[in-house]
């Protein structure tokens, strides 16, 4: 069986965007082993991310120049074709060509001798690796985002999630506005039988229990440390996620969960839901900076507790937010986690 070869060796949000190009290449190879060349704690989403009975395997990559040297790649049977869904090179490709493969699908990059398209910054991730694959003579689909159902029961149906953490600092809105719109939401929905949870990684565990002790909620209102898959079920079936521009506001897209996701550095229209979901709500004060910051970007903290409560507000009361712009609160009608990746 040919092997069909995926880098995308980066975080939950970056996996997700490339979410359609996946299903193409499952589309137009439909014999083909798909291997997807990521990190381990992504495992359990794999199965719901394309259509299909073991449609995806996971070769366990953490990262740059690691899929070269991995134990698991001897055992694949040689690669037919590599596909660089991870950035425009040069490592990426070189990672890539290392595995030998008979074809290769990347941008195009002066160290490599592939002809591939133009890399362009302009371009939502989504649509990049969607535009990537039609250059190739693969159509896919850059509206093809939802998720499979989680193989696992939510712990909370119809919780209120409020996600405070993300991978860089820059991106990060501070965490005493984060409890002040989680005690607010929770005042609003006492008495509802909806709970109001704040979630994080097992290394954000202590931001989540700040965030939910000063809302007053308590640490049992924590979630944090979970596997994917109990996260995604939660995500899957909340009734709201407020969160700042990361893999989680990428879960609530592709579930379709009513969303407020809050941008800083990065413009939604790069990498937030795509246009025309209303479900989500993406507010942006429409100024960019540095996403690797080591400080709450400028723009992010011009978002004000008011301005993310009357969206969570009106998502919770089944309406539609208003998206006209305003200097200073941005509200925008989707365009989500970090800058394109460079290599």
């Amino acid at each position: 069986m040919a092997v069909t070869l995926v880098l995308r060796a980066l975080g939950l949000g970056d996996v997700l965007t490339a979410v359609p190009a996946l299903r193409a290449l499952r589309r137009a190879r439909p014999h083909d082993r798909l291997v997807l060349a990521a990190p381990s704690p992504l495992a359990p989403l794999v199965p719901f991310l394309v259509p299909g009975p073991a449609a995806v395997e996971l070769l366990p990559t953490p990262g740059l120049a690691a899929l070269p040297s991995s134990p698991a790649l001897p055992a694949l049977p040689p690669i037919d074709l590599a596909v660089n869904l991870h950035g425009k090179g040069p490592q990426s490709i070189a990672d890539l060509a290392a595995t030998r493969p008979r074809r290769m699908i990347t941008h195009r990059h002066p160290d490599h001798p592939f002809e591939g398209p133009e890399w362009r910054d302009d371009l939502h991730e989504v649509r990049r690796w969607c535009a990537l694959l039609d250059f190739y003579g693969i159509p896919a689909d850059p509206t093809d985002l939802e998720l499979l159902s989680p193989p696992v029961p939510s712990p909370a149906p119809g919780a209120v999630v409020i996600h405070p953490g993300a991978k860089s600092a820059a991106r990060r809105w501070p965490s005493d506005r984060f409890a002040a719109v989680a005690r607010a939401l929770a005042d609003d929905l006492s008495g509802t039988g909806r709970p109001v949870l704040v979630t994080g990684s097992a290394g954000e565990r202590g931001l989540a229990t700040d965030v939910a002790i000063a809302a007053g909620l308590g640490p049992d209102a924590v979630f944090a440390g979970h596997d994917l898959a109990e996260l995604a079920a939660l995500v899957a079936e909340a009734a709201l996620v407020v969160c700042g521009d990361t893999g989680v506001g990428h879960l609530a897209t592709a579930f379709g969960t009513p969303s407020v996701l809050l941008f800083g550095p990065t413009p939604p229209e790069r990498w937030g839901p795509p246009a025309g979901r209303t479900r989500h709500v993406a507010l942006w004060a429409g100024t960019t900076g540095d996403p690797h910051a080591t400080t709450p970007d400028t723009g992010l903290l011009r978002l004000t507790v008011p301005a993310v409560l009357d969206a969570a507000r009106t998502l919770l009361a089944g309406g539609e937010p208003c998206r006209n712009a305003r200097k200073s609160e941005t509200v925008s009608p989707s365009a989500s986690s970090a800058p394109a990746t460079s290599d």
